[in-house]
């Protein structure tokens, strides 16, 4: 039996898979079962940073697995501890709490704007603003804080206490204001939306909405930190410092990690029993995400990223078909002028290049250390195919 045999008989049917099964990569680089190369420009929806198997990355984590694996969040753990100094003097945070992905992060985010609201406030002051054509996680809770309509359905009751204004529209916001409301929820760069990048004024605009209200302001950075779009964290691309942050996918460099950092305004908010889980701060996905931050979190790094992602940008806008590309760094969407970004994407992925979608856009999440040589490639693959398209 062959893998997608096996993977269609006993693995359920929630991914549109490709007709791809991949067995290793290096960098940029994946071969599937039958030795066809690829060039990956989608490193797992912004997983893999470094790209496959990343040599520093592969010697940390291997070196932590043959230590300790896994321990208990009942001990102490030096990896989680020199994550937990790195973020927060990296940053503006001062506490950090692990788990296992950018959805369990949003949670936690949400768990802390709601119990400081409780223990300030009291009860009955639990509303989340968050954004149409948001995305913020699959879990019945994160579903619900997503703003599109499509994600709410089927898996009733969804959790209640959210609602949604439009983007870049500040009285939107403020109309739905109430003594109800304890949060603002949102992503600087809408990932699963389009690639759609909020404006700089209304994001100020926010901030200080909520500094006015006592609100919370919660960036959702799970696609777009860990360098992905030329700063650490997309809200310094926004000059403001929102009061949590939730990351992921580019954390662990390849392995499961979901991280939430918050001010001192809110560090002391949970206690213990307010919150856990059992595989967060695993020691071997924090010393990948350790190495992560030790290559990623650099100045000149994190300036190849935004050159890459101008050079990537006007080389996609000189292909015949394109229409427009937003980015930020190196997270890139393309609208194209008259094909199905979808059928486009498939057909790359025969002609050797993994690209996915977002919306009706194509959508590009390179590694971060990506080279020239290697856009150029991506842009040639993808030229090609939307040419042979209009034949």
């Amino acid at each position: 039996m062959t893998t997608k045999e096996q993977d269609k008989q006993y693995i359920m049917n929630t991914y549109g898979r490709y007709n791809v099964a991949l067995v290793k990569g290096k960098g940029c680089v994946a071969w599937d079962e039958d030795g066809k190369r690829y060039l990956d420009v989608s490193s797992g929806i912004g997983v893999n940073a470094l790209g496959y198997c990343d040599e520093g990355w592969v010697k940390a984590v291997t070196e932590q697995a043959g230590t300790i694996q896994h321990m208990s969040n009942y001990f102490y753990s030096s990896q989680p501890s020199q994550l937990a100094e790195k973020l927060c003097t990296l940053t503006p945070f001062t506490k950090v709490c692990f788990g296992n992905s950018g959805a369990e992060a949003n949670e936690c985010a949400i768990k802390i704007a709601r119990k400081y609201s409780f223990d300030k406030y009291g009860d009955g002051r639990n509303e989340v603003i968050t954004l149409h054509n948001s995305f913020h996680g699959r879990t019945v809770t994160t579903l619900s804080a997503t703003g599109q309509d499509v994600f709410h359905n089927y898996f009733f009751p969804f959790t209640e206490g959210f609602r949604y204004a439009e983007p870049n529209d500040i009285d939107s916001v403020k109309a739905l204001l109430s003594d109800k409301t304890c949060a603002v929820m949102i992503e600087c760069v809408q990932g699963e939306g389009g690639v759609n990048i909020l404006d700089k004024a209304f994001v100020q605009q926010l901030r200080q909405l909520c500094d006015d209200k006592d609100l919370v302001l919660i960036v959702d950075e799970v696609q777009t930190g860990i360098g992905r779009t030329g700063t650490l964290f997309c809200y310094e691309n926004f000059d403001i410092v929102p009061d949590v942050i939730t990351c992921a996918k580019g954390l662990g460099g390849g392995l499961p990690i979901g991280a939430c950092l918050c001010t001192e305004k809110l560090e002391n908010v949970m206690q213990p029993s307010t919150h856990g889980t059992t595989f967060g701060a695993n020691p071997v996905a924090c010393a990948g995400a350790n190495y992560i931050l030790s290559v990623v979190a650099d100045f000149k790094f994190l300036g190849e990223v935004n050159i890459k992602g101008e050079y990537l940008r006007r080389k996609l806008l000189e292909i015949k078909g394109v229409k427009s590309v937003r980015n930020l760094g190196l997270m890139v969407g393309i609208e194209l002028e008259d094909k199905d970004a979808h059928d486009i994407a498939v057909k790359c992925v025969e002609n050797g290049l993994l690209i996915i979608t977002a919306k009706t856009l194509l959508r590009m999440l390179p590694p971060l250390n990506i080279s020239y040589s290697e856009i150029d490639e991506a842009v040639e693959i993808l030229n090609k195919t939307l040419q042979e398209d209009n034949k």
